[in-house]
């Protein structure tokens, strides 16, 4: 069961990091924030984040069906991830970084871990 976590745990991590894998590396939260904030107004709503951390299901589901099977996925296993499945996590990760809960994150909670 813990081994399953983390097998997950590593999936969805890999998930997360792909965007920062584009082609200019992403190196201060500022550059986060410069990238992820299409509107230009200082912050990154939820759909912002969605938008940006979707990026890496988009690349990883080569066969563009939705659900990123296990040949998909980082390492070649793990359990099927749905498309909706990858976007509930994403929107559970944003709640976390939201320190001050006003639906949107700034480059200090951009910087800062989950609490």
């Amino acid at each position: 069961m813990k081994s399953m976590r983390m097998q997950r745990w590593r999936a969805l991590l890999a998930l997360l990091l792909i965007p920062a894998a584009s082609a200019q590396q992403v190196q201060r939260a500022g550059d986060y924030l410069a990238r992820m904030d299409t509107d230009g107004d200082g912050r990154v709503s939820r759909s912002e984040y969605l938008d940006w951390m979707g990026y890496a299901f988009d690349r990883m589901d080569r066969n563009r069906d939705g659900v990123l099977s296990a040949d998909e996925l980082p390492g070649g296993r793990g359990a099927p991830l749905t498309r909706q499945a990858h976007r509930d996590r994403l929107t559970a990760r944003f709640r976390l970084q939201d320190s001050n809960h006003d639906g949107y994150l700034d480059a200090r909670e951009l910087a800062a871990p989950p609490h």
